[in-house]
């Protein structure tokens, strides 16, 4: 007689439930962030098993601080009219300030009352930084990093790259720019004209800041080691303070700002000469926007001497990538260069934090929903993260800390990683025949392509 008698079937009906439970332990223990998404979203601090070497934490325990700077007697560009005399006023910014603290004198806690895109939508992130902790104090301070973010954007944007760095023994200050931010974002000239200029007065509060006594930054800065990292309209900037004067066509741009405002920073001027900074060591650029629209040429770019890291995704329809990060790459022809490049990826290539599941719920199935700020298609925004968290610690490494071995990560024997060929003994000894690229396991480089070229070399 075929079916089941009545008491086998609570034991098939233990039997499935016991099977589904161990389906979801599983996905658990494969997939951690599911589990972590579970009971704390919005985790800035993920590094996948996959994940290149570099992109692990350091061994500095962290600390995290947010303080306010104000800039005085700047033209306020959203009040300046045609024909008139501009009015100026003190610029605030905000910073969130990472650095190296003692461990067990904090618990990593929340960053909460952090706007989405839609400059409405609050969230809390996660990550490993202990809200004011002590610092950890090192004999001559550690190297900083300032993080500028897109326009739109956050001090948090790059947060997962600011907690990344300030383990391996940085202190990072990311800048909320005011006129710029999700919640505050104003005309689009007061980007083109602040940013450059926010970018080099932070570094000198920070400098400044170091030499405070009694404040939490004394003596916890070396200003003299400073590496730039901006993303978009941050890049924009970091290309402008690390040399790069725009073209009279950019200042004709039409900003909705005053005519003419913006030869502020045009190449030659003595206003952007006096930008140029010997304390910045090494300069990222992640998505730079301006290429494309005519705002720097080859002799704007000539002037670039500090060591640059171009970062972009080929399929960047904001920025451009032939004519736009690929023609910057190209033509800084003056420094030591570098162009990552995450092949398919669009304008959210490496830089923003993984999508806030709020961001998911928000505007669902538009193209103008905040999810589609944060994400890319194509790319997992973990992986991209991760792989940016390689890179920028290698590049500071080689040249804001002079750390051979870190900067060694640069050297790929091939560009195009696809090409690369993974071939090492069972002890982990290479055959003569590999040339994958150096902290990458087997089939973890796929999609990137990573070239350079040495100072005055076309």
């Amino acid at each position: 007689m075929s079916g089941s008698t009545v008491s086998e079937r609570p034991r098939r009906r233990n039997a499935v439930r016991r099977a589904a439970l161990g389906a979801l332990i599983l996905l658990a223990t494969t997939f951690p962030s599911l589990a972590q998404n579970t009971h704390h979203a919005n985790r800035i601090d993920l590094v996948r098993p996959d994940a290149p070497a570099l992109a692990r934490h350091g061994e500095h325990a962290i600390g995290v601080r947010t303080i306010e700077v104000t800039n005085p007697n700047q033209i306020d560009v959203l009040k300046a009219a045609a024909g008139q005399e501009p009015p100026r006023y003190d610029r605030k910014l905000t910073l969130e300030v990472w650095y190296p603290a003692d461990a067990g004198n904090g618990q990593p806690g929340a960053y909460s009352g952090v706007f989405l895109r839609d400059g409405k939508t609050q969230v809390t992130l996660h990550g490993r930084a202990a809200r004011d902790a002590a610092p950890k104090p090192a004999a001559g301070g550690y190297p900083l990093a300032i993080i500028s973010h897109g326009y739109p954007g956050n001090r948090f944007l790059l947060s997962h790259l600011a907690e990344n760095l300030a383990t391996k023994g940085y202190v990072v200050a990311a800048i909320d720019h005011a006129d710029s931010t999700y919640n505050d974002q104003g005309k689009f000239g007061s980007t083109l004209i602040n940013r450059p200029l926010d970018q080099l007065f932070v570094l000198n509060e920070m400098d400044r800041l170091s030499k405070q006594p009694g404040h939490f930054l004394s003596g916890l800065v070396d200003a003299s080691r400073t590496g730039l990292i901006g993303y978009s309209m941050g890049g924009y900037g970091a290309v402008i303070t690390a040399g790069a004067g725009v073209t009279k066509e950019a200042v004709a741009y039409d900003s909705g700002v005053p005519a003419g405002m913006l030869s502020v920073h045009l190449a030659g001027s003595e206003t952007h000469r006096k930008l140029r900074d010997e304390r910045i060591k090494a300069v990222v650029a992640i998505a730079p926007w301006g290429m494309q629209r005519g705002f720097w040429n080859g002799e704007g770019l000539s002037a670039i001497t500090t060591p640059i890291l171009y970062v972009a995704g080929s399929k960047d329809d904001v920025s451009g990538y032939e004519k736009g990060v690929r023609a910057l790459y190209a033509g800084t022809v003056n420094a030591d260069r570098y162009l990552l490049t995450f092949e398919n990826a669009n304008h959210n290539a490496a830089a923003p934090i993984p999508a806030p599941v709020e961001s998911w719920k928000a505007g669902e199935g538009a193209a103008s929903s905040p999810f589609n700020h944060y994400a890319d298609p194509v790319w997992d925004s973990v992986r991209m993260n991760n792989i940016a968290q390689h890179f920028v610690t290698a590049f500071l490494g080689r040249y804001v800390k002079n750390d051979a071995e870190l900067g060694s990560h640069l050297d790929v024997p091939v560009e195009r990683a696809s090409e690369a060929v993974y071939a090492v003994e069972k002890d982990g000894k290479p055959k003569p025949e590999h040339t994958y690229w150096k902290g990458f396991a087997s089939r973890t480089a796929m999609g990137l392509m990573l070239e350079r070229k040495a100072r005055g070399a076309n």
